[in-house]
């Protein structure tokens, strides 16, 4: 089981002990998240005139909006990255053919220099043959 941290931390001029599972420093940056969030929630028209309860219902929907926000974006990265698994996929798969492909051709290639080379010496050999003939002219048979 993970090792429960604990953590002073100051939250809208209060201080407050936090703890989790996280991090000293998480539960450090937690707090301050929350205090940038109040400074910039506390900058908007007609705050300071809202009750308790509709200042907190702000910040509880400006954490909604952030959480969704978030959720949407780790949405679409995790759709990208299948996307780009599949297009991984679909490349492997071309590689594989193409290696099959260029050892059918390699193969073809090897047939057809082999079938050149005995080709050429049986030329050879023909030309020698025939270089150890005589030929002779119809006229001096005679």
């Amino acid at each position: 089981m993970a090792k429960k941290n604990t953590a002073e931390v100051l939250i809208n001029g209060k201080i407050y002990m936090i703890s989790g599972y996280e991090s000293t420093d998480y539960l450090h940056r937690v707090a301050t998240y929350l205090n940038e969030m109040e400074e910039q929630i506390s900058r908007t028209e007609n705050y300071g005139i809202l009750s308790q309860d509709e200042k907190q219902l702000l910040k509880n929907m400006n954490l909604a909006d952030v959480y969704f926000k978030a959720d949407a974006a780790r949405e679409e990265l995790q759709q990208q990255a299948e996307q780009k698994d599949r297009e991984i996929y679909g490349l492997k798969h071309d590689l594989i053919d193409a290696r099959m492909e260029r050892e059918r051709l390699m193969a073809q290639i090897q047939e057809l220099e082999d079938r050149l080379s005995r080709e050429q010496k049986r030329q050879e050999q023909q030309a020698k043959s025939a270089s150890g003939r005589r030929l002779y002219k119809p006229e001096q048979r005679l």
